[in-house]
């Protein structure tokens, strides 16, 4: 085995249970996740001497995985509706880690598509308004409007959500 297999295969193991996170917060769905970070290693693996030399494959990776998510969602443009909630919902041990209350996850899931990459990008990621731009091929003006948007609209969740348990007292 190369060197370059075995710093290739090292990167993988320790870092693609973060990349399934990555990718299950950018698609809101495991098999998508899997599928999106499969994708984006392989792709890494055909460039590796490349991005190694760079020093940043991990920034490689998740950038090809924000760009891939895009790409899929131009080619399908709509969601795919489902007759019934799954009963069961993914369980990541780091997922749980992150946020106790699953809430949140959920709520950023029944988010266009458009609107959870930007929030991802900017919150999760911490990314500026001008690389979530240049990832995502439009203007830093229309990623302000996402986020915007999608912000306004968790608020209204989490308002609705509080008004419910409290019954309608703040």
């Amino acid at each position: 085995m190369r060197d370059t297999d075995a710093a290739f295969d090292a990167f993988v193991q320790t870092r693609a249970p973060a990349l399934l996170r990555y990718g299950y917060v950018l698609t809101g769905n495991p098999h998508d996740a899997a599928d999106l970070a499969q994708e984006a290693l392989a792709r890494l693996g055909a460039a590796w001497s490349r991005v190694r030399r760079k020093g940043d494959p991990e920034g490689y990776v998740r950038t090809t995985m924000a760009r891939l998510h895009i790409s899929w969602w131009r080619r399908r443009r709509r969601e795919s509706l489902v007759g019934e909630v799954p009963e069961r919902g993914y369980a990541d041990p780091g997922l749980d880690e992150v946020e106790v209350d699953l809430g949140l996850w959920r709520a950023l899931a029944d988010l266009p598509a458009r609107q959870r990459a930007v929030l991802v990008l900017r919150y999760y990621e911490l990314h500026t308004d001008e690389e979530i731009a240049a990832l995502l091929g439009i203007s830093r003006g229309t990623v302000r409007g996402y986020a915007s948007r999608g912000l306004e609209t968790l608020r209204a969740g989490w308002q609705d959500r509080s008004h419910s348990t409290t019954g309608g007292a703040r």
